[in-house]
């Protein structure tokens, strides 16, 4: 028995509202013409942000890398695709990165000092792809915006577990 059902009705809604907001928004793209004739029971990595590439000194991070690479080879495995080295029916790819957005301007100012300023932010995306491996075609994409900006350790890979989980929600095997 509910002692204060008038709390319960104010308090469970907004819980619920404020999970909701909390959720990720995943972009998805499906090759339908391909997926349902490709039966991915192992998986490589279609490649890394090791070597000379330009991006190793900007955005990857080879820690947030290793993390990414876990928490996708977990959603992998747990749906019985299994990583292989050689001979894998598909090819897994991903991506960390961050740009800055600008929106919409708002108003600043008073009396002859008006204007319009863009409202400039830092958006960050992680993305993960699943490519045949025979073939090279993509199969599927799914991105999310999440922020690893100033974040390490713990948080970083807590905001991307939470990413690619909410990323596979989304695969279509």
């Amino acid at each position: 028995m509910v002692k204060h059902p008038i709390r319960a009705c104010i308090i469970v809604p907004g819980v619920a509202l404020l999970t909701s907001c909390a959720s990720l928004y995943v972009r998805s793209d499906v090759n339908h013409a391909l997926i349902g004739t490709v039966h991915c029971r192992s998986f490589a990595w279609a490649g890394a942000f090791h070597g000379n590439s330009p991006l190793r000194n900007s955005i990857a991070n080879p820690l947030n890398e290793n993390r990414l690479r876990s928490a996708i080879a977990a959603h992998l495995g747990s749906g019985g695709i299994q990583p292989k080295a050689a001979d894998a029916d598909c090819l897994v790819g991903y991506g960390i990165g961050s740009n800055s957005v600008a929106e919409d301007a708002y108003p600043y100012g008073w009396g002859w000092g008006w204007g319009w300023d863009p409202y400039v932010y830092r958006e960050g995306i992680i993305a993960v792809d699943l490519y045949d491996a025979k073939s090279r075609q993509p199969l599927w994409h799914a991105s999310v915006e999440q922020s690893l900006y100033g974040v390490t350790g713990v948080e970083a890979e807590k905001r991307i577990d939470a990413a690619v989980a909410a990323i596979f929600a989304k695969y279509p095997g």
